[in-house]
């Protein structure tokens, strides 16, 4: 028997596809951002010893001061070509701040709405940033209710949960196409070691690891990659094989979560070092009296982790380099993490490990 016809049953079109001229309209803005935004510097900041170099890659230069810069970009592309983003589309994102600074920027750019969902706890300085880019603020009393309360809005507006923590791996393409580690890679090109043994990140998503650790096994590099993970955050259990970990989350603003996020990919980490918070204060502070480079808490854990490695490699007489970044600037924490009275109000001492810092800094030892 010959089977029927095609009816009118089996020929639906698709209603999003009036959007596509505005969809096309709104990926050209954001690909003419990126156009714009020149690549981030890299900063060669100190020599803790005789053939170790450190740099710094400062990601609080883009546009909206943070690395999270790039991950918003990415975001927003990804869900405009997938077809998740139109013009009547209200964005939503579970964030502590950064990156929903830079995701207001962009929803601002292509002309949608914006709402950032975040602990009540997030420093008034981030607040007033997504409110200066046309976002609107949501606070929720803790750290680990942010998810599904994002997930409510959107649902409850029509809009989209952009969801950084399990896209964020795969938003950025991690062969290349000017993701943060070819960057890397292409600016150390003319240095004395140009390919890195060691690069240095925090994890928030674990898109930025993600990325970078792909590509140095694209690459076919040796250079490792180092994950610094803060107190109270579970990334660094983890990468100990236990991916469904719960904490009561990271007091470092940036990096760390109660929970191990979708986009953390342990497989490609070779090393997870666990940062007291006062270490954190104690770096980001040494950084500004030594380098005069004034960056966020999230740096000063990176800091730590990379004067470590790179003071390892002088004990084990080893030549290269160490490469780790600037996140964003401590402008955002001038109430919280550069005030001596609010640090001492959270039970830290950065004194004993500034002086392990320093000594870090100016001899190569590290003890």
């Amino acid at each position: 028997m010959e089977p029927a016809p095609p009816g009118p049953a089996d020929d639906v079109r698709s209603t999003r596809l009036a959007d596509r001229a505005w969809v096309a309209a709104a990926v050209a803005l954001v690909r003419a951002e990126q156009q714009r935004s020149a690549d981030t510097h890299l900063r060669k900041v100190h020599v803790p010893g005789p053939g170790v170099d450190l740099y710094l890659k400062d990601e609080s230069t883009h546009p909206t001061g943070s690395l999270k810069h790039r991950l918003a970009r990415s975001l927003f592309l990804y869900h405009l070509c997938n077809g998740a983003i139109g013009p009547a589309t209200t964005a939503v994102e579970a964030s502590s701040g950064s990156t929903a600074v830079s995701e207001a920027y962009f929803a601002r750019l292509v002309g949608i709405p914006f709402v950032a969902v975040m602990p009540r706890s997030t420093s008034a300085e981030k607040i007033a940033l997504i409110e200066a880019e046309g976002g609107r603020c949501h606070l929720v009393e803790r750290a680990g209710d942010v998810y599904a309360e994002a997930e409510r809005l959107a649902a409850g507006c029509g809009g989209l949960y952009l969801d950084q923590f399990t896209h964020a791996e795969r938003a950025t393409d991690w062969r290349g196409n000017n993701n943060i580690a070819e960057s890397v890679f292409e600016q150390m090109a003319g240095e004395p070691h140009p390919v890195p043994r060691w690069i240095v990140v925090g994890a928030g998503t674990g898109g930025t690891s993600a990325t970078i650790g792909r590509y140095l096994r694209y690459r076919g590099v040796p250079t490792e990659l180092a994950v610094v993970d803060p107190e109270g955050s579970a990334f660094l259990d983890g990468f100990r094989g236990r991916p469904g970990a719960t904490t009561a989350g990271s007091r470092i603003e940036g990096i760390g979560r109660p929970r191990v996020e979708p986009s953390f990919v342990p497989t490609v980490v070779d090393r997870v070092l666990r940062i007291p918070d006062a270490a954190s204060v104690a770096g980001m502070r040494l950084l500004r009296e030594r380098a005069g480079i004034g960056a966020g808490p999230s740096t000063g854990t990176n800091l730590c982790a990379a004067l470590r490695l790179a003071c390892e490699m002088r004990a084990a007489g080893e030549e290269g380099s160490v490469v780790t970044l600037v996140c964003d600037r401590d402008e955002r924490y001038r109430a919280t993490y550069a005030d001596d009275g609010w640090v001492a109000a959270q039970g830290w001492d950065p004194a004993p490990h500034r002086e392990v810092l320093a000594r870090a800094w100016d001899t190569g030892d590290w003890r």
